[in-house]
């Protein structure tokens, strides 16, 4: 069963992604927190450091999460997230093939794409995946390889044809979190805005339930 399946609320609602510009204190600091106010996925995203450096820094989240019911999920490296015994992985569309990394991770983890346009969200929906990252929903400065933008509108189209839980990630605040959520997506992935917060768990706490209250309005 895949790992997902065993959180009795939706894994994907607040899905952490962490600053890789952040030292291990603050990382290990803003994942306890976040999740104490109720991020319910963290994913590990490193695009500048080592492999080493990668692996210690997932090899701590997993130490944080272990327990919590909380997925940890891998950015692009599947050798990082086998070396940890990860709950799952994320690619984007310059890495390894979603068929590939799915017969090499197994059928009971967890495997996301990013889609960046409407044409990759339709060629995502046959793929062995669990979910899809819809990027970038709104510039954001911490996403600077932008190709295309969605808005609400494109949003709420890709929800209406996917057949996959969608998380939306790009220029997502608390100013802004309502209305994306009240697009209908799975999840909502977030960089800045908990892990740059003063207090991330108050920050988490907030989000969420703005989410929650879109989705029961």
């Amino acid at each position: 069963m895949n790992p997902a399946n065993n959180i009795s609320h939706n894994p994907y609602q607040l899905y952490l992604v962490t600053d890789e510009h952040q030292d291990n204190a603050i990382l290990a600091k803003v994942i306890e927190q976040a999740v104490s106010g109720g991020v319910t996925m963290v994913q590990i995203r490193e695009k500048h450091g080592d492999i080493r450096a990668f692996i210690a820094r997932a090899a701590l989240a997993k130490k944080i999460l272990h327990g919590t019911g909380v997925p940890l999920i891998i950015n692009d490296r599947l050798d990082v997230a086998l070396a940890v015994n990860a709950d799952g992985l994320h690619l984007g569309q310059s890495d390894m093939p979603a068929p590939m990394a799915r017969n090499l991770l197994g059928p009971d983890k967890i495997l996301g794409l990013t889609v960046e346009s409407p044409a990759q969200l339709a060629t995502a929906q046959a793929l062995p995946l669990d979910y899809l990252g819809i990027s970038t929903v709104f510039a954001s400065a911490t996403k600077t390889d932008t190709r295309h933008i969605w808005h609400l509108s494109g949003l709420r189209d890709a929800v209406s044809q996917s057949r996959l839980p969608l998380v939306a990630i790009g220029g997502i605040q608390s100013d802004n979190i309502a209305v994306v959520a009240a697009c209908g997506c799975a999840g909502i992935a977030l960089v800045s805005a908990i892990c740059h917060a003063v207090n991330p768990r108050q920050a988490a706490a907030a989000l969420l339930a703005q989410i929650q209250s879109s989705a029961t309005s």
